[in-house]
């Protein structure tokens, strides 16, 4: 998720209010997770991947598909076991552009819940498996939260930090060396803002 530069290849998507609305659920986040870790799936798999009823998750896979986040693999399964994959692999939300009710309001949190969980997650597999060899040292891990920013410094922070990260990442149709592993790059540029609480007192 990026919170304010556009997308900058064919599989960026920008979220707008009504497809966020309809993305803010539990079991359909759940559902795009699966489908972006694992590759195209069915709805028998992925309802015994979620301990939930199959008919269920296909209401929900027909949800996401008319929203455009998932497509169906052309070629592929039968009438009644159709493979869905994932469309987009990047979602753009330009949140100064989403409106402001309420009900976008409460979808922005539900995705922003989910995707604070999720990248913990991700953060705790990679720091299951200690390093070895030259992998040793090689990661990163820090922490700032004593600077103090105008939302103008902050805004050009988070996209300076994206544009180095863009220009690390090789190029998907390059060859890969043979020493290369996936690698997990996360960040975050927040606003320390007080609680509501906290403003009263």
């Amino acid at each position: 998720m990026s919170n304010e530069p556009p997308p900058i290849s064919a599989t960026s998507r920008i979220v707008d209010s009504r497809s966020l609305r309809a993305l803010a659920h539990p079991l359909r986040l759940r559902i795009l997770d699966l489908l972006s870790d694992h590759g195209a799936s069915t709805s028998a798999k992925l309802a015994e991947r979620l301990g939930e009823n199959t008919g269920t998750v296909s209401w929900h896979l027909r949800h996401l598909a008319e929203h455009g986040y998932i497509e169906e693999e052309e070629g592929r399964g039968t009438k009644r076991e159709r493979w869905w994959r994932r469309k987009d692999r990047n979602l753009v939300l330009r949140t100064r552009e989403l409106t402001t009710d309420p009900e976008t309001l409460a979808a922005m949190s539900v995705y922003r819940h989910h995707y604070l969980e999720r990248t913990f997650q991700r953060a705790a597999r990679a720091l299951a498996v200690p390093p070895t060899g030259d992998w040793v040292g090689a990661g990163n891990m820090s922490d700032w939260g004593d600077v103090r920013m105008t939302p103008d410094q902050l805004r050009a922070l988070g996209n300076e930090l994206l544009e180095v990260i863009r220009r690390h990442t090789p190029d998907p149709e390059a060859p890969v060396p043979a020493e290369a592993q996936p690698v997990l790059i996360q960040f975050q540029v927040l606003p320390m803002l007080p609680l509501p609480t906290e403003e009263s007192e």
